[in-house]
Formats: C-alpha cells, structure tokens, sequence
C-alpha cells in the first residue's frame, strides 16, 4: 500500500480515517479540498483540475483524501492509486458529523443525499474501468475502520 485514495460522502470519516492511516504508514496525506478550493471557493474546470491531479500523483506515495463529487474527474488519481478505499457511513451519520462540524453550502447538502444512489455507484464504475485489479476497500463505521487498520496496515 503506497498510492491511496480515499472517497466518501461529506462526513463519512474520510479525514479521519487519512490521518491514521497516515499516521501508521508514514505515508503523506493530502486533502484534496485544499488542492481543489481557493478562499473563494471557485470552481476549477475540469482540465485544470486533471492538470492539479497530474502534479500532485507524480510522488511515489501518498494518501489522497477527498471526493468532490459532481465537480471530480477521478481517473487521474485512480491510475495511479493501489488501494481505494470507499467510505460507506450511513447518510444519518454523515449528516450528523456534518452539522456538527460547520455550516455548510447548499451544494454540499445536495452532494452528500445524492451520494449513495449516484456518486458512490459512479465511483465504483470508475474504479473497475480504469484501475479493475486495485484493492478496494469497503468500510460502513468505525469498528470496520479500526479492525481494518489493525489488521491491513504495516508500519513503516
């Protein structure tokens, strides 16, 4: 394990869950959030947004932890990536986690309803079409993340 990407509705854990595993493996963590938004929180086009991916998967190893849903182009990421990693919290926790953290745009709320029944299926495509023999992971709560740190990642 040395190329991660970690995908997941906002407030599944995804950060959570990038820190530890960074934490363990010594591997550098990198959110994707401020690689994509400025403080303005502009939109990229799709183009500048692979260009950024490029650069940023060029390094050897890293944790990638971010899913930006109807505004992502994963492919950059997936070619390159070992592990991927699906972050599958039930929408409630996801909610709770959310309101809990910071308000939020109106965007985001629509993002994180519709992730389950259409971006979670649309990463999944993507993972099988470009990177089919990766390793992908599933994990719905914390006890799945704790039992599959404890048993899948070397420390380094």
């Amino acid at each position: 394990m040395e190329r991660v990407v970690v995908f997941g509705r906002g407030g599944s854990g995804k950060s959570t869950l990038c820190r530890r595993l960074g934490d363990l493996s010594g591997l550098p963590v990198l959110e994707l959030d401020k690689v994509y938004w400025n403080q303005n929180l502009d939109v990229l086009s799709p183009e500048e947004w692979v260009q950024r991916q490029l650069n940023i998967t060029e390094a050897e190893l890293w944790i990638i932890d971010g899913d930006l849903g109807p505004l992502d182009v994963r492919e950059p990421r997936l070619a390159r990536a070992d592990t991927v990693i699906l972050m599958d919290t039930p929408l409630v926790t996801c909610v709770w986690r959310a309101v809990r953290r910071s308000r939020q745009r109106m965007d985001f709320w629509v993002w994180v309803f519709q992730w389950g029944y259409k971006y979670r299926p649309a990463i999944i495509r993507d993972v099988q079409k470009i990177v089919p023999a990766v390793n992908l992971v599933k994990l719905t709560n914390r006890r799945e993340v704790d039992r599959w740190l404890a048993n899948h990642v070397p420390n380094r």
